[in-house]
C-alpha cells in the first residue's frame, strides 16, 4: 500500500501531480523535492505542505518516488539513492516523455536494491513551464502509458496503475520502444510541426496581427520552453524522423496536386485527415 509519496522536481507536470496528490489522496503523506528555493517556496503558497531541498529527506521512507525531472537528470537522482542504501521497498517511476532511455540507464543501477523501476508517462502538458503553472487537474482524464522492461511483480504495477487511477487517468501498459514510436507520432511529430508552422507562417513579424484561431491552434505548443524540446526531440531522434520523412512525402505529394490542380485528390486527402482528427 502507497502511503507516502515522493515527487522529485517542482515543475509543471511534478507539481501538478503533487497537488493532486494532496487533495485526491489525503491518506498519502506527500514530500516535494527540488535543488531550488525558489519553485518550492511556490509550492508552498499553492498549499503544499511538506517540501525540501534534501534528497534524502524527501525519499527516506517512501513508497512510491517519482522522478519528475528531466530524463537526463534522473541517472544521476538514481545513483545518489542507490548510495543511500536502505532495505525499505520502494516504487520508483517517472513521468518522462521517452521510456527506452530511463530503462535502459536506470534498470541496472538498481539491480540488487530494494528499488523497483516502472516507467510511467501521463499524456498530459502545456506549453507552460515551472511549478507557479501547475495545476490539480492537469492529469486528470489524461492517459498515462506504463512501461516495465525490468519485469518487475504484477502486484507492484498494478499498485502504481491504481495510484494514477487514484488521480483520474487511465492507463495503458506499453513496451518501452512501442511508447517511444507512439509518443513521436502523436506528441514529439506535432511540436516540430508547430515550430514550422511558427517560423514559416511568421516569417514576417508585420503579419502577426493578422493571425486568428487556426495559427494560435496549431502553434501553440511551440510556445513551450526550447531547452526541454531539444532534449525531447534529441532523446527519441530516430522514432522521431520516421514520421518527419512521412510528413516530406505527404507534403511533396500535395505540392504535386497543387502544381496539377488536381482538387478531387486534395479534397480526399483533406476529407482522410478529417476523419483521422475525429479519433479524438
Amino acid at each position: 500500500m502507497i502511503k507516502r509519496v515522493s515527487i522529485l522536481g517542482p515543475g509543471l507536470l511534478g507539481g501538478s501531480i503533487a497537488l493532486a496528490v494532496q487533495k485526491l489522496m489525503p491518506e498519502c503523506e506527500l514530500v516535494l523535492w527540488g535543488r531550488r528555493e525558489a519553485p518550492l517556496e511556490c509550492a508552498k503558497e499553492m498549499g503544499i505542505e511538506l517540501v525540501t531541498t534534501s534528497l534524502e529527506e524527501a525519499v527516506t521512507g517512501t513508497d512510491l518516488c517519482i522522478l519528475a525531472t528531466p530524463v537526463g537528470v534522473m541517472k544521476v537522482l538514481v545513483e545518489k539513492m542507490v548510495a543511500m542504501g536502505g532495505e525499505r521497498p520502494m516504487i520508483l517511476t517517472d513521468v518522462g516523455s521517452v521510456k527506452r532511455l530511463p530503462h535502459h540507464e536506470i534498470g541496472p543501477l538498481l539491480e540488487g536494491t530494494c528499488i523497483e523501476f516502472i516507467g510511467s508517462h501521463p499524456m498530459a502538458g502545456s506549453e507552460k513551464t515551472g511549478m507557479e503553472a501547475a495545476k490539480v487537474d492537469l492529469v486528470d482524464g489524461a492517459t498515462c502509458l506504463v512501461t516495465n522492461e525490468s519485469g518487475v511483480a504484477e502486484e507492484k504495477v498494478l499498485e502504481l496503475e491504481n495510484f494514477w487511477q487514484k488521480l483520474g487517468c487511465k492507463t495503458r501498459r506499453m513496451s518501452a520502444e512501442d511508447h517511444d514510436y507512439a509518443v513521436a507520432r502523436v506528441s514529439h511529430f506535432p511540436h516540430i510541426l508547430a515550430s514550422v508552422g511558427a517560423t514559416v507562417g511568421l516569417a514576417y513579424e508585420d503579419i502577426a496581427e493578422l493571425c486568428g484561431g487556426g495559427m494560435r491552434d496549431t502553434t501553440r505548443v511551440a510556445g513551450g520552453d526550447p531547452g526541454l524540446w531539444t532534449e525531447i526531440l534529441m532523446e527519441n531522434r530516430d522514432a522521431l524522423q520516421r514520421s518527419m520523412r512521412e510528413s516530406i512525402a505527404d507534403l511533396v505529394q500535395l505540392m504535386d496536386w497543387l502544381e496539377k490542380e488536381d482538387r478531387e485528390k486534395m479534397y480526399a486527402y483533406l476529407d482522410e485527415a478529417k476523419e483521422r482528427r475525429s479519433l479524438i
